[in-house]
């Protein structure tokens, strides 16, 4: 039986884990051993996503990942009526460990009850957070599994995400030629003033009701009285319609190709990446069908939602797992307004359970 105390206090205990993107090692530890006190065998591939089995034949994989966002370091979790909050200071860190929580209490309470449960195996990964990296480098010859569970979701566990984007990230870097701002500005190429003229060529924000284009970050110059010689300028684009993705592409390279006429004498290097490609569920699903009928069980109604995100469940869908994202009691992931509602964390760990029961 679910556990509504101890599930909180599960939560409580690993949100006080420090787990940023790429510094997961003491919150692998920790799971690891709570894996194994419960007669799960654990492994770390070479990136070090955690990953384990009870041994069994024709599992489903149920999977979370292990990091957070920032400010994410000394993480002060508190019961405030039916909600856990964070002190304000920092995230709360339900995206994901409202998603492990959930997990591990589901994993406890069949094992308490001493019922026969379907063959599980568990994939914790890292770095999800920057770009899906821990599921990117997971060693998938560790999962046996054709069907994945994601408890990564926002909202209710009712609430599956119905499609995900393909996300490609660009990188362009641009090299002037660096001159004494006071003395000779006439000699220098500035690598910023170049990056202006880039940016106002791009599309940006909503382009339509699945695509979306952001310019994130720029970084050049070194002090305030040297022409720039160097800028980088760092974004993304998303959408799930294959044609907009190909017309970004090419909109991208032709504003690069038309600001290096205006500036011959700069070096302008465009870099193209695709992070995940795009999913759309189908009621044909394996791992969809088999939620949703569990959901209903339940007395749960799902709702599909499309999602702007992506999750390790579009690794898995890559690599032939039926895979399906569901929501794990988070809202205001991160920020440090994120709560985690407490009867949705039941459910999402009653939906864990109902999983794992044999019919």
């Amino acid at each position: 039986m679910i556990n509504r105390d101890r599930l909180v206090k599960t939560f409580c205990d690993i949100a006080k884990i420090d787990s940023p993107s790429g510094e997961e090692e003491e919150m692998a530890k920790d799971i690891s051993s709570r894996l194994e006190s419960l007669g799960f065998t654990t492994m770390r591939d070479d990136y070090g996503n955690l990953v384990a089995t009870d041994g069994r034949p024709n599992p489903i994989l149920l999977s979370a990942h292990l990091d957070t966002v920032e400010p994410g370091r000394g993480i002060k979790p508190s019961v405030d009526g039916d909600k856990i909050v964070s002190d304000g200071t920092t995230i709360l860190g339900g995206d994901c460990k409202a998603g492990v929580s959930a997990i591990l209490e589901a994993l406890e309470s069949v094992m308490e009850d001493g019922i026969e449960f379907h063959p599980v195996e568990l994939a914790f990964t890292r770095e999800e957070e920057i770009g899906l990296v821990g599921a990117r480098n997971l060693d998938f010859s560790l999962i046996t599994a054709k069907e994945a569970i994601v408890f990564d979701g926002e909202g209710p566990v009712s609430q599956i995400t119905a499609s995900s984007p393909t996300y490609i990230g660009f990188d362009i870097e641009i090299t002037g030629r660096a001159a004494h701002a006071g003395v000779e500005p006439e000699k220098g190429l500035s690598a910023i003033r170049i990056a202006s003229e880039i940016i106002t060529r791009l599309p940006q924000g909503r382009l339509d009701e699945t695509t979306t284009v952001n310019v994130g970050t720029i970084e050049g110059g070194t002090v305030r009285n040297a022409v720039p010689e160097s800028t980088t300028i760092r974004g993304e684009f998303r959408s799930t319609n294959l044609e907009t993705l190909d017309e970004l592409r090419v909109q991208i390279t032709d504003a690069v190709k038309e600001v290096e006429k205006l500036f011959p004498e700069a070096t302008i290097d465009n870099h193209l990446h695709v992070e995940f490609e795009t999913y759309t569920l189908t009621d044909e699903d394996p791992a969809t069908m088999r939620v949703k009928k569990t959901l209903r069980g339940l007395g749960l109604e799902p709702t599909m939602k499309p999602s702007g995100g992506g999750t390790d469940g579009n690794v898995f869908r890559l690599n032939g797992i039926s895979s399906v994202v569901v929501g794990m009691a988070d809202h205001g992931m991160h920020t440090v307004r994120e709560y985690v509602t407490i009867p949705d964390l039941v459910d999402a760990a009653h939906l864990c359970e109902a999983l794992l029961r044999v019919e």
